[in-house]
């Protein structure tokens, strides 16, 4: 049990998932008690819950599992580039009708943008385009 199929179609991550998922990339595997202690909350969260959420989560494709002794170690499936990635296909598709120009458009017009960040976005679309030629 616990293998990710390459055509398994990962879900993103609910908030308590994505909670999860930081603590496994920073702590790269654990068990359930390792994957609480790392936590770093206080109170820590539920065994059982954090035990329900990763088995969940092996379903969905972001993190798989193997034995150790008694105790099964987790580590994610999914890199933080691969979720952010996801991440914006998803919010493309959802709220941009999958247009990528759109989705840059909307954040251009935000006010907050300073010049400096504005600057950095100019290098890198040129940057990109040359990569591209």
């Amino acid at each position: 049990m616990g293998k990710k199929q390459h055509n398994q179609k990962v879900e993103l991550p609910t908030p308590g998932e994505l909670r999860l998922l930081q603590i496994l990339w920073r702590i790269r595997e654990g068990a359930i008690e390792d994957i609480v202690l790392a936590s770093g909350e206080d109170p820590p969260p539920n065994y059982k819950t954090v035990q329900a959420w990763l088995r969940i989560m092996e379903r969905k494709g972001q993190v798989d599992h193997r034995q150790e002794g008694r105790a099964f170690v987790f580590r994610p499936l999914i890199s933080r580039g691969d979720l952010h990635r996801l991440s914006i296909r998803h919010l493309m598709a959802r709220y941009f009708t999958g247009s990528r120009s759109k989705l840059l458009v909307a954040l251009l017009s935000d006010e907050h943008i300073s010049r400096e960040e504005l600057s950095k976005l100019e290098g890198l679309v040129r940057n990109r385009r040359k990569e591209l030629s």
